[in-house]
Formats: structure tokens, sequence, C-alpha cells
């Protein structure tokens, strides 16, 4: 055993030290990526104990990385330099629930969905509902801002974190925000959360609340050609109807879906629209009759709506173990994170179907359509090299058409060390500097989550891509 891990068994006990390789193995990977193994695993229980790894690692110039549940989709959890690996595994506690306020205080290491779980039979739930939510924690969720199918109505991370305890590379602990809104001065709780990690570690988390809608309904559009259900979506917005999710599969995605979860979807259909209005019982009514006739009038088949709440969480199932099914079919895929204008949709379709025939590849697609955030699948071997190259190569061309469009190169996974070398795509040299300017003050030494999310200068096929479990 190294001095280095004795000193970080004094510091939390010895049972929450990991250093054995077999055990490091365990956290050398997130969903995308596996590069290096750690040097150390540490599980802290509290924030003092996360203030003594980070004081340590910065007296032995050592980097740090907080991890989650690894489920990220960027290599955001990967430790790329080695160093401590911060695990939030055992800070789970959910420290004060306020329903009075519409609020929370937990620790990084609850699990999304417990959170809604918590508080659901008095009527509350947690807004931000990443695919992975039954696996994902919060802490995650705010170093990537992650979203998810309701963001569409709801927002993304940020638009439900009240305020955090960070600690910064020094070993400082500061609060930023408040239990309530409107606090003055610089927003440093919107700054932290998206910053995956390079800023400071998040200890403690205040989330808003909010009550269930008095009604919810769930449609099924069916489409016998992908434009018709592209073209819906625009459509939608146009008649000013916000659903509360709007999501589609292609043909090749709803196939795969169905087969393994058997959730009602037409496996004959060339794409599906799930939709879902909430809100007073009348008004869910009528927009969802306005909203069929939409989907009706360009061309759908069919329209269905879920007669049962047990029929619509099938449907919700099929649509959040999207990804795991393309795993039964396909040894390993990478799932790109796009955004583009709703309009697009069609063009950007047909331009990821040239890209596919290009490079001799099987892409699926399935996406957050009412915020133009694509999820394209990129089937493939990682045994065979030449494919792995070809993955890559066809994931930056969607990408780069994703910021020629006037979009973005993620919408909620995150930058991480899959898509840094990209950023200029969107991001002018100046933009960058001032956001490396503002990565100084907080983290001068940049030992906190190095190699992640500003340009490196190391090229993006560096990259290992694993089987990604989705988001």
């Amino acid at each position: 055993m190294k001095s280095f891990t004795r000193e970080l068994i004094r510091l939390v006990g010895r049972d929450a030290v990991l250093w054995r390789p077999e055990d490091l193995m365990l956290y050398e990977y997130d969903g995308l990526s596996s590069l290096r193994q750690p040097d150390a695993v540490v599980l802290p229980t509290t924030t003092d104990h996360v203030v003594g790894i980070v004081k340590f690692a910065a007296r032995e110039k050592v980097p740090v990385v907080a991890r989650g549940a690894g489920t990220g989709l960027s290599g955001g959890a990967v430790t790329p330099e080695g160093g401590i690996l911060i695990g939030f595994s055992r800070m789970k506690k959910i420290l004060e629930i306020d329903l009075e306020n519409q609020r929370a205080r937990i620790q990084p290491g609850v699990v999304n969905l417990d959170l809604s779980l918590a508080v659901s039979d008095q009527g509350y739930f947690y807004a931000p509902d990443p695919s992975s939510q039954k696996a994902c924690t919060i802490g995650g969720n705010v170093a990537e801002n992650s979203g998810g199918p309701h963001t569409l109505a709801y927002g993304v991370t940020t638009n439900h974190v009240l305020g955090l305890e960070v600690v910064l590379p020094g070993g400082e602990v500061i609060h930023t925000g408040a239990a309530h809104w409107g606090r003055p001065g610089y927003d440093l709780t919107g700054l932290i959360v998206g910053s995956e990690g390079t800023l400071g570690i998040v200890t403690e988390i205040t989330v808003r609340l909010m009550r269930k809608p008095e009604a919810v309904k769930t449609l099924l559009a069916v489409y016998d050609r992908v434009l018709d259900a592209t073209r819906t979506v625009a459509a939608i917005t146009a008649r000013g109807i916000t659903p509360a999710a709007l999501e589609m599969m292609d043909g090749f995605t709803l196939r795969a879906v169905e087969d393994a979860t058997h959730a009602g979807y037409p496996k004959d259909s060339a794409a599906v629209l799930l939709i879902e209005v909430e809100g007073l019982l009348e008004n869910v009514e009528e927009e969802s009759d306005q909203i069929e006739a939409v989907c009706r009038e360009d061309h759908a088949r069919d329209v269905r709506r879920a007669k049962s709440n047990e029929e619509r969480e099938l449907l919700w199932r099929g649509r959040k173990n999207a990804f795991g099914a393309i795993g039964r079919i396909s040894p390993s895929y990478y799932v790109q994170d796009g955004v583009i204008p709703r309009t697009r949709l069609p063009e950007m379709l047909e331009f990821i179907a040239g890209v596919a025939e290009k490079y001799k590849l099987q892409i699926g697609n399935i996406f957050h359509a009412g915020d133009g955030n694509l999820h394209p699948l990129l089937m493939f071997d990682a045994r065979d090299e030449a494919q792995h190259q070809r993955v890559l190569k066809a994931a930056r061309e969607i990408m780069a058409k994703c910021a020629e469009m006037g979009g973005s190169i993620t919408g909620e996974h995150g930058v991480g060390i899959e898509k840094n070398e990209l950023m200029p795509l969107i991001f002018s040299p100046d933009d960058l500097d001032a956001m490396r300017k503002v990565k100084s003050v907080f983290n001068p030494a940049g030992e906190f989550n190095p190699a992640k999310l500003l340009p490196s200068g190391k090229m993006c096929g560096e990259l290992r891509v694993q089987v990604s479990a989705g988001a």
C-alpha cells in the first residue's frame, strides 16, 4: 500500500478507500469511454471528508475527479490523468423536504428518480428526467446540466437548482444561491451548474419541487414517412402548443425498442411521435384534440391515446429503455447529442442518412424532437478499429452540421473529453479565452477534472468509445 493511499485512509477510513487494481477497474470508465484507472477511489460520507481529500490532493498536486453513478455519456467521470476519483455513492441522503416552500435539500449521490418517489405520495415531483433517471445521480445531473424528455416544458437541471454547497480546489467551502429565487449578486449557481466539475465539487444541492399536474395525456402518432413526422413537430409549435414532451423515433429504432420492451409501438411504421400533454383537465383535453388534428393533417396514419396509467408508463418505458434495446442488436454503439432548430429536422435527418451511407454505418434516430435535441445512434463493432475510426469521423460530421445549422454540439450530455476539441465549432477564440479565465479563477492549477470541457489540443480520435447506455 502506497503512502498516498494510507493518508486517504487516515482521512476517511479504510472501508472508504479503494486502491486494488481489481477495484479500480470498475471506475476506469463511464457510459462513454474507458481511458485510465484512477490511482485511488475515495467514497466520502460528509462535506468535511471531501474538504480533507481536496486539501490533500492540492498538497500532492494530484488531479481530482468527482463521480456520481458513472452513467454520463461524454467521458466526464473518467480520469485521463489518473489521480483521485471521489465517488458520491455514499452521500445519498435527502437532508430536508420542505413542501410548503416546494424545495428539497439533498446530497449529490441521491438518485434522480428517488427524489420524485420520496415526494410522490404528497403530490410533488422533481422535473428533470434523464432517461437514465433510475440510476443517474442529481450531483451528476448538476455537473452536466442534464435534460430529459420533459425539457420542452420544464427546462433542464439549471432551471430547478436553487442553491449549492461547493468545495473549491483549495478546500474552501462556498454556498451559492438561496432557498428562493431572486437573490442579488452574481449567479454563481448558474455558473457551477454545467461546469462539469472543473470549477468545484458540489456536496449539497437545494432543488425546486413541483406539484403534479391535475391531468396527463400521452399520445402516440404513427407515420408511414419520417418526413411527415418531422413536419408535425414544427406544425405543433407553429400552433402555439407546447406539450410537456415531444419525442420521436424512426422505424429502425422503434422496432428494436418494441422487440425489447413490447411497449406497443407499431413495427411496420417509419416513425412515431410520443407526445405528452399536462395541466388542468379541460386544457389537456383541448390541447390533445388540437395535437391529434395537427398530426392527422400531416398524414399520421393513426393517433393513439394511452387509456390508462399502465399503458402510458409502458410507452415511456419503451422510450427510456431505447438505448438498452439497441445494445441487444449491436456489439457497440455511439450515441450522439446535438441540437438544431426544430424547423430543420427534415434536412438534418436526410443529412444523417447520407452520413450513414458514406461511412457504411447503421444509424438509428431517437430524439427530443420538441426542442431539437438529436440522439443519433451509430452502431458498430468496437473490436474492428476501422469501424471505430469511421464512427468517430461520422459523429464529427454530424456535430459540425448541427453547428452549421445554428445549433449546438450538446444538448444535455455535456462536453467532457468527448467534444472538448469541437468547442471551436460554436465558440470563437475570444469566447473560449473568457471561459479559460473564469476557470483559472476557481481552478488555477487545473487539477479539478482536467482535460475536460475546454479544448486541450488532443485529437478526439484518441477517445475509445464503448457500449453506451443512455440518457
